[in-house]
């Protein structure tokens, strides 16, 4: 059986490794073995990315709730203990765009958590 070259699927895997790192700052941009490398590292930090964004979003959530409690005078940890007790079950991403979009109605949902503390 004849020994196979697989130069054509080597050529596919290099463009495709090298295409992904095009526009790289430095050898990472144009060296094939920099760029693999560089390509593993980039998709570790872009996973990384993925779960700390989902921290970030819910801390936003958290301060901008925060700061419309504090308007209305009370604490966010009151309010979210109050809103467990009222049975409200809205998450604080909803509350929070509640907050901002709709303040009468989120006057309506802190009166419901005053009366039930």
């Amino acid at each position: 059986m004849p020994r196979v070259r697989k130069g054509a699927a080597t050529r596919r895997a290099r463009k495709r490794i090298m295409k992904a790192m095009a526009g790289s700052r430095g050898q990472v941009g144009f060296q094939y073995r920099l760029a693999k490398e560089g390509l593993v590292r980039s998709q570790v930090y872009a996973r990384i990315g993925r779960r700390q964004k989902k921290r970030q979003f819910r801390g936003m959530w958290v301060i901008r709730l925060n700061a419309a409690c504090q308007q209305r005078g009370i604490r966010y940890s009151q309010f979210i203990h109050g809103c467990k007790k009222a049975n409200i079950e809205l998450n604080r991403k909803m509350l929070s765009e509640i907050a901002i979009a709709e303040p009468a109605a989120f006057d309506r949902i802190v009166e419901k958590v005053r009366a039930s503390l």
